[in-house]
Order: C-alpha cells, then sequence, then structure tokens
C-alpha cells in the first residue's frame, strides 16, 4: 500500500492546509468546504491530515451511499439468525476520530447531508430507525469539495458548513516546478521522500496535538470583549445571516490561538479566520443585494418602470440641435424628410458606428434574440416594394 503524502510537504494552499488545521484543532467548527478545480490537492491534503492524527481513520463517503450505510441500521445477519435486535454501524461510526471525506457534496441528496452536518457538529450520532434506538459518538472532521458549475448546497445547509477555502490553479511557474518536482520525488521513492519530511510531520503532529488539548479544555482561551466586538463587526460587514458566523468566528479565532500558542484570543486572530468563515456566508448576502428590486419584494406605488439605455449618438448629430428646444429648427431638422423617391429619409448619422450597451445574457436568451432578429428581417423583406405579399 502506497504510504500518505505527507502534509507537511503540500505547497502552494498555505490557507487549506491553515483551514484543515483549524477544523482538526477545533472538531465543533462542523467541518471545511474546498471548491476549486481538479488536480489542487484537495483529496491529497484530507488524506494527510488523518495521517497527522494518526492513529485515525479516513472515510470516503461515495455519492451512492444510502442513508442507512452513512447512519447505521438494523444488523439483519443477528436479527436473521437468533432474532436479535443489535446496530449495525455506519460509516459515521467508523470515521469517529478521524477524517470523513465527500467528494463533491453538492450531488449528495439533501437529507444524507444534512445528517453529515448534524452529526459534525454535535459529535454525536442518534438513530431511531429499523425498531433500533442507538446513539454513539462520532467525531470527526468533516472535509468535503464540491464544484459549483455541477450544482450548489442549499444556503441553509451550506451556512452550516464551518469554514470554505476556495482554491484555484498556481501561476507562478517556479511554484508548479517545486509542486511537480516533489510529486515526481514522492512518486519515484515514496519511502524516502516520506523520511525526508519524517521530522517536520512529528513536529507537525505534535503541536497539534497540544492545540487540540488546549481547545478541549474550557478554562483556556476565553473570549474577551474586544474579540466579540470584531467579530461582530466583522459579520455585520459581510451582511450574513444569522448568528452562526458568529460563533464559528470566535470557535475558529480560538482554534488558531491555540495552535499558535498564543497566551489569549486577540482581534488580529479574529481578522485572519474571518475569509475562511465568511467566503461561503458573505456571498449569500451580496446575491440577493444584486438581486433586482421587482424580484422578491414590492415595488412604491410611484415607482415607474426603468427607461431602456439608450446607444449614445455620435458627436456630430448633436451638434446643431443640442441647445434646440420644441418646435425649433434644431428639433426639425432631427425629423424624417422627403427625398425624391417619395421615401422617408434615415436621420443624421444613420449607418455611422455607435456604442452599443452592452449586457450578459444566456446562450437561451441569444438564441430568442436572434430568432426574433430574423422574423423582423423576413417581414421587413415581405413589406419591401415589388416583393410579393
Amino acid at each position: 500500500m502506497t504510504p500518505t503524502f505527507p502534509l507537511s510537504a503540500i505547497q502552494g494552499q498555505p490557507q487549506l492546509v491553515q483551514a484543515l488545521l483549524l477544523a482538526a484543532t477545533e472538531p465543533a467548527l462542523g467541518g471545511v468546504l474546498i471548491q476549486g478545480p481538479r488536480g489542487t490537492a484537495k483529496s491529497t491534503a484530507a488524506r494527510a491530515l488523518a495521517d497527522v492524527l494518526a492513529p485515525a481513520p479516513f472515510v470516503t463517503l461515495p455519492l451512492g451511499a444510502s442513508l442507512e450505510h452513512v447512519v447505521g441500521s438494523l444488523d439483519l445477519s443477528k436479527a436473521l439468525a437468533g432474532g436479535e435486535v443489535a446496530f449495525a454501524p455506519g460509516m459515521l461510526a467508523k470515521a469517529h476520530g478521524g477524517v470523513l471525506y465527500v467528494d463533491e457534496i453538492n450531488l449528495l441528496p439533501d437529507a444524507i447531508v444534512d445528517v453529515l452536518l448534524d452529526v459534525a457538529a454535535s459529535g454525536v450520532n442518534h438513530v431511531e430507525r429499523d425498531g433500533i434506538s442507538h446513539r454513539h459518538a462520532a467525531r470527526f472532521v468533516l472535509i468535503g469539495t464540491m464544484n459549483p458549475e455541477e450544482g450548489v448546497l442549499r444556503p441553509q445547509l451550506l451556512d452550516r458548513l464551518g469554514l470554505c477555502v476556495q482554491l484555484a490553479n498556481a501561476q507562478d511557474p517556479q511554484l508548479r516546478s517545486a509542486i511537480v518536482k516533489a510529486r515526481l520525488r514522492y512518486e519515484l521513492d515514496p519511502a524516502g521522500f516520506l523520511q525526508a519530511h519524517a521530522a517536520e510531520q512529528a513536529r507537525l503532529a505534535e503541536r497539534l496535538s497540544q492545540a487540540r488539548a488546549r481547545c478541549a479544555d474550557a478554562l483556556a482561551l476565553p473570549w474577551s470583549d474586544a474579540v466579540h466586538d470584531a467579530v461582530a463587526r466583522q459579520c455585520i460587514a459581510a451582511h450574513v445571516d444569522g448568528l452562526r458566523a458568529d460563533l464559528v468566528m470566535l470557535r475558529a479565532a480560538r482554534a488558531l490561538a491555540a495552535w499558535e500558542g498564543s497566551a489569549a484570543i486577540t482581534p488580529d486572530h479574529v481578522a485572519r479566520v474571518a475569509p475562511l468563515v465568511l467566503l461561503h456566508r458573505a456571498a449569500q448576502g451580496l446575491q440577493e443585494q444584486r438581486e433586482p428590486q421587482g424580484q422578491g419584494r414590492e415595488q412604491p406605488d410611484h415607482a415607474t418602470p426603468t427607461a431602456p439605455q439608450v446607444a449614445p449618438v455620435s458627436p456630430s448629430s448633436h451638434d446643431g440641435a443640442k441647445d434646440a428646444g420644441p418646435g425649433s429648427a434644431g428639433a426639425a431638422a432631427a425629423a424624417p424628410e422627403p427625398g425624391g423617391d417619395g421615401l422617408e429619409q434615415p436621420p443624421a448619422g444613420w449607418g455611422q458606428p455607435r456604442h452599443m450597451a452592452a449586457a450578459p445574457v444566456s446562450a437561451r436568451e441569444a438564441d430568442a434574440l436572434a430568432l426574433v432578429a430574423l422574423e423582423a428581417l423576413a417581414a421587413k423583406k415581405a413589406r419591401a416594394p415589388g416583393q410579393p405579399r
């Protein structure tokens, strides 16, 4: 079996490593959501975290798993053999004390995601089904990945994930080369690569163990009024809904202080964990602010429809008419004049290039607009002189 790539050897993703260590330091944070493209060390970092927590299990939850496989159910073998009602542990029980990894968590059924988040936050799995009632401890670090282009989680579920990291591809040539070289050395000689990072891995594991012990001490690292005020200001500025973000940010700041061995939690700790806490929560508030006023809310009675934007006319067409009032010669010059053939002439400046207001449209809207334009062109040709009607 190939050994796990060491967490201390991961390069180019410092925010991801920090979020995983904070979630491992304080399991009550509720897990980490990782968004990003393929090949950005998402699964590698998750497995590496379990290795630092060793001996700790690493459980991967497949997309096709049923609710019974996740939470546990009646042990059918014992029930059929002797009529004994016994509990068969699920994946949550197997992940106790380690890492539960869910790839493409946004594609899981909402019922399973809801259970995962409940257990990750409480640390207890309570099963009431199939004639059994069972409770067991389930303390694990929930790590979920997702690609927003393939679907998103409901806001209610998204808000319950503690931390969020947005990964990006490495754009620095030297960094990309260093990452590739490290991966090649690991694949060519896994044992030698692990031996080269053994000392750093041991220091990382010892530091994490001490941080977890400090967080488990309820009397250590209390929150001061200055820390509470800093958290409140961050959440208000991000326009988050509810108070869950405040609680998560306080726990994350405490975990960071414990990880760094600080004597107390400071507003600086709050400022450094705020991006991890607010990334997936602030986006909800900003999206609501970007929604048009006509959607989801009533406009006042005196509100009038917004006039469509008009493309600016070239300066030459305004020179003679910009000071003209109603009924003036300048206004009359803008009206169509009959030509020698009895047809109306186009206005001045017609056919000259103009700057058109651009607005993003979807592919479906673009197809609809093109179809309307073709139908209008066909109708115009049908009304042209000399054409059969």
